[in-house]
This record gives structure tokens, C-alpha cells and sequence, in this order.
């Protein structure tokens, strides 16, 4: 393994990881949540080095979770939700006691959301917009949470007659969905019907979007990845066909990000366990030069003559023999959570 690699064994499959957020944009502490464990936890770490200079990761504190988690995704500095696979969204607080003493507390939690006629519903994804939070599931129900609501504020009890897998804010207003088909839908929030605002499909090929992510600076470009490997990217303003389609992982793409700093730069992860870097190559047009006043013609991924050769495209690692399910990128590192029950810090992450 590379030097700038670092693995550790954590005795759990990790299905999500994320940086705690820091007001300096240095995160050096991180939460990951388990699955498939008889005991799933969520644990907070942070880093230390050791006499040989290598730096690995500790747990600061822990706490148990019920169910497989889903999603997790910070609302700030000391405040995360989680998504159950029992159905449930639950808002968690890092507490400080007076003895420095690091806990996780949980707040807010909303049980049985996603539920079927006679048992539970997976909560498959979750989004938030400053205080608002989106959950979706297996049932196909879309809920609308708050964090000043220990109740559901709104409920598309039948949103979808298929699974929804993806849930992703696009406006403070309105929302984009994914189901098991490939079916994308906008949602309008303030409206009161029950249906979608507008609807698309991934591929003709009922192919499941698996992950969805949006453009730093620009929300409607957005990029979804799907159980085939591949990578597809709209232009939201003209959603009917997708602007590009890149053929990538030989297997589903497990997450997917734009870097939130440098959106000249793309990830994404396998259940073939790769981690991929997509970068625009120096010659072509640079997002970060571009002027405000600029059309957004002049972002290389709204390209549609010569995409491919626009990109080059690196391998972070070394392929692993189990799923890389989750990974979280700050300036010029990068975390990786994996079936084989490792955390990888991933150091100097080319970026300019």
C-alpha cells in the first residue's frame, strides 16, 4: 500500500463515514457507523501518530445504534442525523461534560417513519437544508422532518409504488428522488399536490441510480451514480436527457461526491472496492477560473463534445476484495470506509 495510505482494522463493516466539520475547514476528527453487526454503533474518532510517525485513527467515544445505518450526514460541528434500517431518523449531539468527558447523546428521534403494512420499512437515504431533513424508503414514502418537530411535518405516503433509494436537496423548496426503476422525480414542496413537479429516467434500461450528488457552486448540474458502474450527469433545467453518460466501475457505485473546495474534482467508490478520482484536465476550462458573469456553458461537465478526453481519471488506492461502501473527502484527505471492517486515511490528495 501506498505511503500516503493508511489502513486500520476496526472490527466492524462500515457503511458510512463522514468529517466532523471544522471551522477552519481542517477536520482531523470523523464519525463511522456500522451495518450488519449484532451490535451496530456509531463511534467518533480522531487522529494520533505513533513512534513511527504513522497516523491512525482512535475512538473517542461510541455509542450503540438499533438497526443497520443507512445515512449519516453532520448539520454542524456537534450535531449529525442517522438513518435506520428499522425505519427510523435519529438527530445526535457530541456532549462535552464538565469533566471533558466526550459523549454522544441522542436528541431527537423519529421511529417507524418507513413502515409496511406488517413490519418496517428501511430508510434507504436522508438530505437535509439548514434545519430541514428528507427521509425516503423501502415502503416508497417520502417524510418531511424539522429539527424544531419531534413529528413528521409532512408524509407522501405514496410517493412511490417501487422502493426509493436516493433523496437529495436541490432548493430549500424542492427535492429529487430515485427509485429502484431508474424514475427520478422533483418534488415541489410548497405545492400542496402529492405528485412530482416534473419526471425523468436514468436509462432505458430500468437501471437503479444508487447515489446522488450535486455540483458544489451549481445545484442543478447533478451526478448519480447506478447499480452498473456508471455515471450519469444532468443539467436539471433541462432534465430530459442526461448531458453525459460515463461508463466507470465494473460493478454499482456506492457513493459519489463532487471535492466541496475544488469542484474540478469528482470521487467515487465501488462495491468492487475501488475509489476513483475524476479530475478536469489542466488544458481545458477550469469551474474555479470561471468568472461570475461567465454562461454556464463554460463548465467542462455541461460538455458534450469530447467529455472523455476532457477527464483524467486516478485510482486512490489499491482495488480491495470487498465493497468500499462509503468515503468523505476534506482539502486534501480523504476516508474510506469498507466491507473488510478497515478505515483508510487517504493523504495528499492531488488537487491542483
Amino acid at each position: 500500500m501506498a505511503n500516503n495510505i493508511q489502513g486500520t482494522f476496526v472490527s466492524q463493516k462500515i457503511n458510512k463515514i463522514r468529517w466532523r466539520p471544522d471551522p477552519f475547514n481542517n477536520s482531523h476528527s470523523f464519525i463511522s457507523c456500522s451495518w450488519d453487526d449484532e451490535r451496530n454503533s456509531v463511534k467518533l474518532w480522531d487522529f494520533r501518530e505513533n513512534d513511527e510517525s504513522e497516523v491512525y485513527p482512535f475512538i473517542i467515544t461510541e455509542m450503540e445504534h438499533e438497526g443497520d445505518i443507512t445515512e449519516a450526514m453532520f448539520l454542524s460541528t456537534d450535531h449529525f442525523v442517522c438513518s435506520s434500517s428499522l425505519g427510523s431518523v435519529g438527530l445526535f449531539k457530541i456532549s462535552y461534560s464538565r469533566s471533558s468527558e466526550i459523549t454522544i447523546e441522542p436528541g431527537t428521534q423519529w421511529k417507524n417513519i418507513h413502515k409496511f403494512p406488517f413490519h418496517y420499512s428501511p430508510c434507504t437515504s436522508i438530505t437535509n437544508y439548514d434545519q430541514d431533513i428528507v427521509s425516503v424508503g423501502e415502503d416508497g414514502r417520502i417524510n418531511l422532518l424539522t429539527l424544531s418537530s419531534e413529528s413528521v411535518v409532512r408524509s407522501y405516503e405514496n410517493a412511490d409504488s417501487c422502493s426509493l433509494k436516493c433523496v437529495l436537496f436541490l432548493k430549500h423548496n424542492e427535492i429529487l428522488t430515485s427509485n429502484l426503476r431508474g424514475q427520478m422525480k422533483i418534488w415541489d414542496l410548497r405545492s400542496k399536490s402529492e405528485e412530482p413537479s416534473s419526471m425523468f429516467v436514468l436509462s432505458g434500461d430500468m437501471i437503479a441510480p444508487t447515489c446522488l450528488t450535486y455540483h458544489p457552486t451549481q445545484r442543478h448540474l447533478v451526478v448519480a451514480g447506478d447499480e452498473e458502474g456508471s455515471i450519469t450527469i444532468w443539467d436539471l433545467r433541462q432534465n430530459t436527457f442526461p448531458v453525459n453518460l460515463l461508463k466507470a466501475h465494473n460493478e454499482s457505485v456506492t457513493e459519489i461526491k463532487f471535492h466541496p473546495d475544488y469542484p474540478d474534482h469528482l470521487f467515487s467508490a465501488s462495491m468492487a472496492g475501488e475509489v476513483w478520482h475524476w479530475s478536469i484536465k489542466s488544458k481545458s476550462t477550469s469551474t474555479l477560473m470561471m468568472a461570475p458573469t461567465e454562461k454556464d456553458d463554460s463548465n467542462v461537465w455541461f460538455a458534450s463534445d469530447g467529455f472523455k478526453n476532457k477527464l483524467e481519471v486516478y485510482s486512490l488506492m489499491d482495488r480491495l476484495h470487498k465493497p468500499i461502501n462509503t468515503f468523505d473527502v476534506n482539502q486534501r484527505k480523504m476516508i474510506c470506509g469498507c466491507d473488510n471492517e478497515a478505515i483508510y486515511l487517504i493523504n495528499d490528495i492531488k488537487l491542483y
